[in-house]
């Protein structure tokens, strides 16, 4: 059991939690990922990026969204109480090199599995310019740990009420354009990214996302994570989660991404009911 030690929260639907995995907190590295299963029984699996981790502590920190049924119930867990069962790290580290700039680009959640890449990156020596981009100024998460760790940070919001009124698409052209990149980190919804490739791959600048598919097992036997990166079939538990951008087949991803919407929005339906009716007692 992994005893919850902090939880905080960081917009509507967006936490913050610290719990206790003292192994996977001393053995992980940027761009590596858990998966947590909340009972013993047959509870979903689901994979999160580790967002953070203290060897000291034996902690980590995770950044999720409440959207679907075990994300949602995990948002109603408070510190003192246990996650069941936690498997990590898992996936490829992140290559960190000293390349000169890097541009660092997270859309919405995806600027939690961001911060520690741009932790490493800045730590390797690299300049760092980071894009953040949120639909308003309240669903920006970590925007102070980002400007720790940044040389640069562009905020951009789809409304205007907070840095840019742009996509997070608009700056990274502008920088491309000025011969900034040396190498550009993407992480965001599937689309953002596909789009961020898109903006750099008529400057030919090296561009990784960070993809999160649906998952089972994490060890690269169920086959649910796969997609095609430059025609071959990649598996992202074992292979990634980090790919080349310009490689990867967006489109076949997220049609892949949508193949459980009905079984999804049934059980979050029927998580809601449940926790109406515990409310109600």
């Amino acid at each position: 059991m992994n005893r919850i030690t902090e939880k905080r929260q960081l917009s509507a639907d967006v936490f913050r939690m610290t719990f206790e995995a003292p192994y996977i907190a001393e053995a992980r590295r940027p761009g590596q990922f858990i998966i947590i299963q909340l009972d013993d029984d047959f509870g979903e699996r689901i994979p999160l990026t580790i967002a953070d981790a203290d060897s000291d502590a034996g902690t980590i920190t995770i950044i999720f969204q409440a959207v679907g049924k075990t994300t949602i119930n995990l948002s109603t867990l408070d510190a003192g109480n246990s996650i069941a069962n936690v498997l990590g790290p898992l996936g490829t580290p992140t290559h960190v090199e000293q390349w000169g700039t890097a541009v660092c680009v997270g859309g919405g959640i995806g600027v939690a599995p961001l911060h520690p890449i741009v932790q490493a990156v800045k730590q390797a020596g690299n300049k760092v310019i980071t894009i953040m981009g949120a639909r308003n100024r309240d669903l920006l998460i970590l925007e102070e740990e980002m400007r720790r760790w940044s040389d640069e940070v562009i905020v951009c919001t789809d409304d205007g009420s907070y840095g840019r009124k742009d996509l997070v698409t608009a700056p990274l052209k502008e920088l491309c354009e000025a011969g900034t990149p040396d190498i550009v980190f993407a992480i965001g919804p599937p689309i953002m990214m596909k789009f961020a490739a898109e903006t750099t791959r008529p400057y030919e600048v090296r561009t990784m996302v960070s993809l999160n598919t649906i998952m089972v097992d994490g060890t690269g036997m169920c086959g649910g994570c796969r997609v095609t990166v430059g025609g071959e079939t990649k598996f992202v538990c074992v292979d990634g989660p980090e790919f080349d951008g310009h490689l990867v087949d967006f489109e076949n991803m997220i049609s892949r991404q949508r193949a459980y919407v009905k079984q999804e929005s049934g059980a979050r339906e029927q998580c809601f009911i449940g926790l109406k009716q515990e409310d109600e007692r």
